[in-house]
């Protein structure tokens, strides 16, 4: 592997001001990879002032054919490093290279997804006349304009990072915003990379886009989202840190995106072909469990229960794990000591409420190295159990019965969550009638996939604020402006 280890500040790959570097670490040998840059806030504020020069001072925001152009070039620069790309983010990610290809959002599916934006940019209605009227007897002809935000502070986390960085940036550039790029500590390589990119294969200019990695980033992140220069944060992670960057982004009444924790449900109707509707228990084991869409709530009828246990014990085991390199697994490592300890008092504070363990249950005592642990399930869940109630961010699947339709309904909306979740039945029509009563962003239902560059991504409730992808995750970095022209009587 050849990753990138600088920082991309004003159209330059450049070491810290400090001279710090940090290591990259694999979670799935323990080992070091290399280092990186550890920015300080010498380092972000040079970005920031790059970001707000290059946007205040360039035709970046309004030459929307250089920008088609640009982002087209960057396509096919990430188009030319893929394969080594792709290793370096299996490697940092822990991720198997399964799901770095055509079946996992890590690499090759993302940077596929940039080609929605670029067929999106050149066919978007910037500005449009809602003809005249007459307002206080004044006739006036009116337009509304849609303009770039500003600068964009694009804060990303560590699970799928470059379909995150991705699904921000390429957005928040096409509609003609500048950034800043802060990268999650574990996984800095996805970010760094795309410096490298735009610095050899594109004609973006100096500033425009910047990338910051950090061992420790609140004190750079903290001076990001407070700084007045910064006109929009846009962060996916933890329901807990977006809470913090709202409260740090009210003081200057920035835009802020999030992205946050989910507890998804999936409920699995009485009239459902259970062999078939259990198979998805598998998916809860992609990534580690480290997925804030993922659906780790699974709500079966009271009525099935012993035949849904045996059937979930059966599946569970088929889910293989161990060797980062197998192209066919979903599963790898958690992403470090600190999550691996995380998940594993999760698993004890069920065993402790009272959740019957009936797979998994521990670390993976097969390996030797690596943060892996064991694919996971609890039986009699009861929906106040903390379990049910908080993202565990492991591969760890809790299951609750119910009494009806309803009942599911009920279990399903009692989350301070609203991400995504599934509903599987015989017939389409009543499982989409359940469906449009869950409080998510997202649903899969009868084995149906939210997942793709045209569908908006996001949640209700603690989930967050805004859309990601799509039509409106493109909107999310425009303002709206209404200009009133005076017309002669």
């Amino acid at each position: 592997m050849n990753p990138e280890t600088r920082l991309f500040i004003d159209g330059e790959l450049c070491d810290a001001a400090s001279g710090k570097t940090y290591p990259n670490f694999n979670p799935a040998t323990e080992e070091e990879m290399g280092q990186v840059a550890d920015a300080g806030p010498e380092d972000m504020e040079r970005a920031i002032a790059a970001a707000r020069r290059a946007f205040d001072e360039t035709d970046w925001s309004t030459n929307h054919d250089f920008r088609l152009k640009c982002l087209t070039q960057l396509k096919e620069g990430l188009n030319k490093i893929q394969p080594e790309f792709k290793k370096m983010i299996a490697a940092e990610t822990g991720s198997p290279m399964g799901i770095c290809g055509e079946i996992g959002p890590q690499c090759d599916v993302p940077i596929g997804f940039i080609d929605y934006t670029l067929e999106t940019l050149p066919k978007f209605e910037w500005s449009r006349d809602i003809g005249v009227a007459e307002p206080i007897g004044q006739p006036t002809r009116r337009f509304v304009e849609k303009e770039a935000i500003g600068v964009v502070a694009c804060i990303t986390p560590w699970n799928v990072p470059l379909q995150i960085n991705l699904a921000k940036c390429i957005p928040a550039l096409a509609a003609g915003c500048t950034v800043i790029l802060k990268a999650a500590p574990d996984t800095p390589w996805s970010a760094t990379m795309l410096g490298r990119v735009i610095k050899e294969y594109t004609d973006i200019p100096a500033g425009v886009f910047n990338v910051i990695t950090s061992e420790e980033p609140k004190v750079v992140g903290d001076q990001l989202v407070g700084d007045p220069r910064v006109d929009m944060v846009s962060f996916t992670g933890s329901t807990a840190v977006g809470k913090h960057i709202m409260a740090r982004a009210a003081d200057t009444v920035k835009k802020v995106f999030l992205e946050l924790g989910g507890k998804s449900a999936n409920i699995i109707l009485d009239d459902a072909d259970l062999p078939s509707a259990l198979f998805s228990v598998i998916p809860v084991c992609f990534h580690a469990g480290q997925g804030c869409a993922l659906q780790t709530r699974m709500l079966i009828p009271e009525s099935k229960k012993e035949e849904a246990e045996e059937l979930i014990k059966t599946y569970i085991g088929m889910v293989q794990y161990g060797d980062p390199a197998a192209e066919d697994q979903l599963m790898g490592p958690v992403i470090n000591k600190r999550q691996y300890d995380r998940v594993l008092s999760y698993i004890e504070k069920g065993k402790a409420e009272g959740a019957r363990c009936i797979a998994g249950g521990g670390p993976a005592d097969h390996l030797e190295k690596g943060y892996y642990i064991q694919p996971t399930v609890f039986m009699d869940v009861t929906n106040d159990m903390t379990i049910a109630r908080e993202e565990i961010f492991g591969p760890v699947l809790s299951v609750i019965t119910y009494k009806d339709d309803d009942d599911a309904v009920r279990i399903a909306n009692d989350s301070d969550f609203g991400l995504s979740g599934g509903v599987s039945s015989a017939s389409d029509e009543r499982a989409l009638a359940v469906a449009r009563r869950i409080r998510t962003g997202t649903i899969n239902v009868n084995g149906g996939v939210f997942y793709a560059a045209d569908a908006p991504f996001g949640g209700y409730k603690q989930s967050g604020i805004g859309r990601e992808m799509g039509k409106e995750g493109f909107e999310e970095y425009l303002e709206t402006k209404t200009i009133a022209l005076g017309v002669s009587k």
